[in-house]
């Protein structure tokens, strides 16, 4: 039997579209050595992976010569991250069991077998979260002037003035919910803070004891920090439900509150829509939007003294079973606590730093299309300021000689400068494209917002192909120069169009007038606004159209050109690999003798170090101070080397669900800056861990002697060093000398 008809049968077997791919298609069947690399023994559980990612944020927040606020960041991140990941992917494995699938993951669990694996791995982790919050960081946030202060340690002044704040600010706006035969179960807010009250009545219900039970949700417009002691030095607050807890008499006169304790709801948040049979995908997606807050139940969070009557309670009326239900040592929803991240206090925080600007991008005397004719440009985030991105789109969006600009949205933040740019330039009389992503999972109703005003302005907007999401990043500028005839501009990135977010995640991206990306962008927009069946491609690479048949041959390439004497090497850093077909491709080549390494901040199907498998297979995580984002794949390729940069990670959804691009790094000086980045991460001794055979991971220790080394540090260093070498030759260089503006 053929690969191919093997892979159609499995495919058929499990229910999963994505095994029919070009594997087995482009080279001979004896290509690959003959084990059998779907084996579940060779994989990674997907979830469990996450977890482990998730795991190595949480022990940010545990690494004591972290800053006290950026120990407290994390630990928000590691459960805000959870809330995500119950809303997706847990929601999504109990639908699975509520319907009886039982397809097994590449590591060969049923969903079920996940999801009591998720519990157990869970468990552990919660706990150690609370014990870092509740033993460490908040105590020592306290000795250092930020408290979460508790009422009954306030002077009787300020409980009188937090007092008149509750009457006239918070109970307004609070609604107890009585839970009885007349009043159901009140549905509750995905995510929402809640108090239970358990209240006594003595002159009702003698034979019941008169107990009632209520919900009361926790107003998010008031906010859960209430600042104290304003007069005191430091930063001290309340905690909103301790407020409303402690004035229940008010929401029940009449009544003694015999017990209140705080609990919350997580709730299936996926939104499916069938893109085929929607008239107006925006009104579709604007009612999915609200629906989500309603969605199914998948986790109740409460605090660990609840009573056990209390939880039964609870949990039956959400229709969950005792492995949903987890304990709270501490206030819950650690995410909130991002909030006090935003305390003006240096020394609790990581030092600030200043990113590089494009010098080139602010002369005078030369425009920013010329600074890109004259070579294409590299910018490394956040240590590369994103402002010239800002400034292209802008400088595009006032000059005489730009006739269009086309742009893909993804996620884009809640003030944007690109936005506005766009605006401007369609009321400058451009020919303006954006095409925004309204599926980009919950940044759908910002996304609507600026599609509406994009639209308001004159930009055609269109929300992509159905199917699909577009996730490739790129900018074309249509501008007529000198000669008089249109030259095409371009910004691809691994990243998105968020001057935000480029500040806190690490990404590449490159400014360009190569012609020949330049033809495939005017075919990419192409595609994305009409109909389009191309297949070849200059020099950008497309999913779904050919990126992954173009990975598999570029792995399979620097199979075959790996000698003894001439020995090949694959690098790859990402988010995440997970794609079967693509680990299945590196364990080939490594059963050939190819060295494959892998920065893989996140999710890692593949097992690193398994005897005549992936013993040539090394596999690095870091996870520090900015979220590593960039997407960076090398090929020795026989020693003409070669450099990718990609919007893609090695995931099925992403070869085969969206519109993605790889794109080529061709100068040599431009090879030598990413060649110089992936040696700095590989030097990592600080943040790196090195991922076991069993999918375990290991902290990578310096050699004795030798102080720990990160790699994010070490960039802020290269870049303040980069920035003074440019102010002192700027300060010596004749500005005649600088070119001429075009």
């Amino acid at each position: 039997m053929s690969d191919l008809r093997a892979g159609e049968e499995l495919a058929e077997k499990n229910g999963r579209e994505e095994e029919l791919n070009e594997y087995g298609k482009t080279e001979p069947d004896d290509f690959l050595v003959r084990t059998d690399f779907r084996d579940s023994q060779y994989y990674v559980n997907r979830e469990l992976s996450w977890i482990g990612f998730n795991e190595r944020v949480l022990e940010e927040g545990e690494d004591p010569t972290n800053p006290l606020l950026e120990r407290l960041k994390f630990l928000a991140i590691f459960s805000s991250n959870l809330d995500e990941f119950f809303m997706i992917r847990v929601a999504g494995l109990r639908e699975q069991v509520s319907v009886g699938v039982v397809e097994l993951a590449e590591d060969g669990l049923t969903p079920l077998e996940q999801l009591n694996a998720i519990h157990r791995t869970l468990e552990p982790l919660l706990q150690r979260q609370d014990a870092c919050l509740l033993n460490e960081v908040l105590p020592g946030l306290e000795q250092n002037g930020v408290t979460i202060r508790e009422l009954e340690s306030l002077p009787p002044e300020e409980g009188e003035r937090l007092e008149a704040y509750f009457m006239q600010e918070v109970l307004p706006v609070l609604t107890p919910l009585g839970v009885d035969p007349g009043r159901p179960f009140p549905h509750l807010l995905n995510r929402n803070l809640n108090i239970g009250f358990v209240l006594r009545n003595f002159y009702a219900d003698p034979e019941n004891g008169g107990f009632h039970f209520a919900v009361v949700q926790m107003p998010a417009v008031l906010g859960r920090f209430i600042p104290v002691l304003l007069d005191e030095p430091g930063f001290h607050f309340v905690l909103i439900e301790e407020l409303v807890a402690a004035h229940a008499h008010a929401l029940f006169p009449g009544l003694e509150v015999a017990s209140s304790n705080t609990f919350r709801v997580t709730r299936d948040a996926d939104i499916e829509i069938a893109e085929e049979e929607a008239d107006d995908l925006l009104k579709v997606m604007e009612e999915q939007i609200r629906r989500r807050k309603w969605g199914k139940a998948v986790r109740l969070e409460v605090d660990e003294k609840m009573s056990e009557q209390i939880r039964d309670l609870l949990r039956e009326s959400l229709d969950l079973e005792a492995p949903d239900v987890y304990e709270t040592r501490g206030p819950g929803n650690v995410a909130d606590f991002m909030t006090l991240h935003r305390i003006d206090s240096r020394e609790l925080k990581d030092p600030p730093f200043t990113s590089r600007s494009l010098r080139s991008f602010h002369d005078e005397e030369k425009s920013i299309f010329s600074v890109i004719r004259s070579g294409n440009i590299l910018l490394h985030h956040p240590f590369d300021s994103f402002s010239a991105v800002v400034d292209f789109i802008k400088g595009a969006a006032n000059d005489p000689k730009v006739l269009a600009i086309k742009q893909t949205l993804y996620r884009t933040g809640s003030d944007s400068p690109i936005v506005d740019a766009l605006i401007k330039a369609a009321e400058n009389g451009k020919q303006v494209t954006a095409l925004v992503e309204l599926k980009a999972r919950f940044d759908e109703e910002k996304n609507i917002e600026w599609a509406k005003r994009l639209e308001q302005a004159g930009v055609h907007v269109v929300y992509g192909l159905v199917g699909l999401k577009t996730h490739c990043k790129i900018a074309m500028v249509v501008r007529k120069d000198d000669t008089g005839l249109p030259r095409i501009y371009l910004h691809l990135s691994t990243g998105n169009y968020n001057p935000v977010t480029a500040r806190l995640y690490t990404d590449i991206g490159m400014f360009t007038a190569d012609p020949d990306i330049g033809f495939d962008a005017i075919n990419l927009f192409n595609y994305l606004t009409g109909y389009s069946a191309r297949v070849h491609w200059r020099k950008l690479v497309m999913a779904p159209m050919s990126l992954r048949k173009r990975t598999v041959e570029l792995i399979r390439r620097e199979v075959e050109k790996h000698t003894a004497e001439n020995p090949g090497r694959i690098i790859a850093k990402m988010n995440s690999l997970v794609d079967s077909e693509i680990i299945r491709e590196l364990y080939a080549a490594s059963q050939k003798g190819v060295q494959v390494d892998l920065l893989i901040r996140g999710i890692c199907c593949l097992r690193p170090g398994l005897q005549g498998i992936s013993e040539n297979i090394k596999v690095t995580s870091i996870v520090g101070r900015f979220l590593e984002h960039t997407r960076i794949i090398y090929f020795r390729n026989g020693g003409e080397e070669e450099y990718y940069l990609s919007s893609a990670d090695w995931m099925p959804r992403n070869l085969n669900r969206r519109v993605e691009t790889m794109f080529p790094v061709e100068e040599p000086a431009n090879k030598h800056l990413l060649n110089q980045i992936f040696d700095v991460y590989f030097r990592d001794t600080r943040k790196a861990r090195l991922m076991m055979s069993d999918g375990s991971y290991q902290r990578i220790q310096p050699e004795p002697g030798e102080l720990p080394f990160s790699s994010q540090d070490e960039l802020i260093r290269l870049t303040g060093e980069l920035i003074r070498e440019e102010a002192v030759a700027a300060q010596h260089t004749p500005r005649a000398s600088r070119g001429n503006r075009s």
